[in-house]
């Protein structure tokens, strides 16, 4: 693949014969033998797989009390390697330290439902994964290096915040109708806080990859609570109490929170990009408030949805986003064609929808090219 690029860049007058043998020598100083590492692991999947296999089949025969030995002394010997080596492989072999952070942490949330297996505890899930972020997502933060672990922490927490603002069950001795909304609220909003974490940390850390990823990640949860607030928003009563969490209350103290975590962002990155992202997060918090005011309205959510994709669409122009103004045209788009089944009666006003739908489509391809051609400055990677 490369010999054909420098072939054609060469041809092209774009590179002269001197960078490319220079080109050449690099890729052949720092090629990895792919085939070789695809053999070992394969060759270590099957030794884990058959690790796997022998105490599968041995589980129930095996002491509970040895199992949870076992468990503990393999995050203890994985929590020296990290003390012992890990300033070392972060710095010549950062993949590998991810590897390992990655184990690690992962070995430390199965232990917990390892725990619970044995000893045939019911408590909440949340519980056991508020204690595993209270002891391993300072180690994350501390160590991690890229979206891996990154993802991990986001996940957990996002599942551990909803998890513990469950309406089925009762909580600290309120029933589902008599929680509070600001708990409701404070503990579903609290992922949007890892994008001002991120956006502080990144400009302030070599660890910019982490803390990027980290920015990205709550950036996309705003993004995305927002946008199924605005799709929901047409279909049914919020205040109904089988939709606790869509209740005007709640919703008011998470557009709160988003409003200060895009304050947050605006203040740690004063760059197109920081201001960009500032007002996607600031306005998806309004929109989780706005969505009241067309509760009910199939017309009015899909207005919303879209205006929150059109802003989204403008701050990506700003800060160079390609894919995210992308993603925004495609999100209109497909939003449009919903539109065109949601309002139509019969057959024939489906059709006839379906042919606006596709115009409209057509007609938003049409502007968004256009605009993107004169205004889109340089691309900058990410949020």
């Amino acid at each position: 693949m490369i010999e054909r690029k420098l072939a054609a860049w060469q041809e092209a007058g774009l590179i002269d014969a001197g960078t490319t043998a220079s080109i050449r020598a690099y890729e052949a100083e720092h090629s990895r033998p792919l085939a070789l590492w695809a053999v070992v692991g394969i060759g270590a999947l099957a030794i884990g797989l058959g690790l796997v296999s022998v105490v599968a089949a041995n589980w129930e025969a095996i002491p509970g009390a040895v199992r949870l030995a076992v468990h503990f002394v393999l995050l203890a010997v994985l929590a020296a390697a990290l003390w012992w080596r890990g300033e070392a492989l972060l710095s010549q072999r950062p993949w590998a330290h991810e590897a390992l952070l990655f184990v690690f942490a992962v070995l430390g949330l199965t232990f917990f439902g390892h725990l619970g297996q044995v000893y045939q505890t019911s408590s909440p899930l949340w519980q056991p994964l508020a204690l595993w972020l209270a002891l391993f997502a300072p180690v994350i933060l501390l160590r991690g290096s890229s979206w891996l672990a990154a993802a991990l922490l986001a996940v957990v927490l996002a599942y551990a915040c909803w998890d513990f603002a469950d309406p089925t069950r009762p909580l600290f001795g309120f029933e589902r109708e008599e929680r509070p909304a600001l708990v409701l609220g404070l503990a579903t909003a609290v992922p949007v806080l890892l994008a001002p974490l991120g956006a502080w940390m990144r400009g302030r850390s070599t660890r910019r990859d982490f803390w990027r990823r980290l920015e990205q990640l709550g950036f996309a949860y705003a993004l995305g609570s927002a946008s199924l607030v605005a799709a929901a928003s047409g279909l049914d009563d919020f205040d109904s109490d089988t939709e606790r969490f869509l209740a005007l209350g709640t919703q008011v103290v998470q557009a709160a929170i988003g409003l200060g975590a895009a304050v947050l962002v605006f203040i740690a990155k004063r760059s197109p990009s920081g201001r960009a992202a500032a007002c996607v997060i600031g306005g998806a918090a309004l929109v989780l408030v706005a969505a009241h005011l067309v509760d009910g309205s199939m017309l009015g959510g899909a207005i919303l949805f879209m205006a929150l994709w059109v802003g989204v669409a403008l701050a990506a122009l700003h800060a160079g986003w390609r894919r995210i103004f992308q993603l925004a045209v495609a999100a209109i788009a497909v939003r449009l064609v919903i539109l065109s089944f949601e309002l139509a009666s019969d057959l024939l006003t489906s059709g006839a929808g379906l042919i606006v739908a596709g115009l409209l489509i057509l007609a938003v391809a049409w502007v968004a090219v256009r605009v993107s051609r004169r205004l889109a400055p340089p691309e900058e990677s990410t949020p």
